[in-house]
């Protein structure tokens, strides 16, 4: 009698915890979809900056050795890519120019990952 209490115990028990991780599972792809998204905000955005940053320095470069921003040796060229670096961060921080907002757009198409509500989501 007791090996059937014993039996009957250990069958509850399994019945019960494969309905709780039924419900855990449901929870853990939850998190893990709000996980990716996050990710593919942030490679979105830092995509964005590293364009900008490209560009930008682009922009400030010069032919001679008296640039823009005074660069006479190799300190000034230092300067100036660390002066894009911020501005690019700035321009990103304060809403950016949209690259970001598109290419978050096709990494969900790529995952196959429904936006619901998660278009305008900066983080």
């Amino acid at each position: 009698m007791l090996q059937l209490a014993t039996i009957a115990a250990s069958v509850a028990t399994k019945a019960a915890a494969s309905v709780g991780a039924g419900a855990a599972g449901t929870a853990v792809d939850g998190i893990l979809k709000a996980a990716n998204v996050a990710k593919a905000r942030k490679t979105a955005t830092e995509f964005e900056s590293m364009f900008l940053e490209s560009s930008l320095d682009r922009l400030t470069q010069s032919e001679g050795t008296d640039g823009p921003l005074g660069e006479n040796g190799t300190g000034g060229g230092v300067y100036r890519s660390m002066l894009t670096k911020e501005y690019a961060g700035q321009i990103v921080k304060s809403g950016g120019v949209g690259i970001a907002d598109s290419v978050f757009r096709e990494i969900m198409k790529l995952q196959g990952t429904p936006m619901d509500g998660a278009t305008g989501a900066k983080g």
